[in-house]
């Protein structure tokens, strides 16, 4: 097996274990690097963090690696779920809780998900391209997963299934939210949906933990860790 190490994370993965552009990505290291880089701006210590769109695990690694913190993850695809499983276990990662599966907003019901070869293409929508297989996957309430696991920190890429999803969920108790914005299949259009929607909750864009589609939307005031790392270092 190809072991190969990315953002600090081992992976014990082969070649044909994901398509040739992933595995490309992968190997150059320019496999979610945007969101490696800045999550660690938008996750504090000790965080209770929810991940929607764990892919192969590797920012859901990532994150796991801050002091203290807790993950809940979750993975519609159940062969992607499989190798992120992989993934951290290899690196030995005790704190994540890994779900195959689907949160939404409201009462649980079934979703019609649709299996690309670039998996992080997968996605909830038929026409965001050519498509190998759909599956069907029932949803669990985001809301109360949320209140019953005392979640402060949600991260997601979602591949524009964020849309809704903030539209329509309350998210109690989260202050900080990560996400990718999915501007090629929304518009902005969509992503003025969502900042309004995230505002009407009290949640503001953060620019201290955004950069490009990956932003930052936060409640609480207060410096981020690299903020105060920074002031000792000086």
């Amino acid at each position: 097996m190809v072991s190969l190490t990315i953002h600090g994370i081992k992976l014990p993965l082969l070649p044909g274990d994901v398509s040739p552009i992933i595995w490309q990505a992968l190997a150059n290291g320019s496999y979610e690097a945007k969101e490696a880089r800045w999550v660690h701006k938008a996750v504090k210590r000790k965080d209770r963090v929810l991940e929607l769109g764990t892919g192969i695990g590797v920012i859901t690694s990532v994150i796991a690696k801050i002091p203290g913190v807790q993950v809940w993850a979750f993975e519609a695809n159940p062969t992607t779920a499989a190798l992120a499983k992989r993934v951290i276990d290899a690196n030995g990662i005790g704190n994540v809780v890994l779900s195959p599966g689907i949160l939404a907003a409201g009462e649980p019901r079934s979703f019609r998900f649709y299996v690309r070869k670039d998996l992080w293409m997968s996605s909830m929508d038929p026409n965001q391209g050519p498509y190998e297989h759909e599956i069907s996957i029932s949803s669990t309430n985001i809301d109360e997963f949320l209140t019953s696991h005392n979640i402060n920190a949600l991260v997601m890429d979602i591949e524009g299934a964020e849309r809704d999803l903030l539209k329509q969920a309350a998210l109690p108790g989260v202050e900080r939210i990560f996400l990718e914005l999915h501007d090629h299949l929304y518009g902005l259009e969509g992503i003025l949906d969502i900042t309004q929607a995230l505002a009407a909750k009290g949640f503001a864009y953060d620019p201290r933990g955004s950069r490009g589609p990956c932003v930052l939307f936060s409640k609480d005031d207060g410096p981020r860790e690299y903020e105060a790392e920074a002031a000792d270092a000086a």
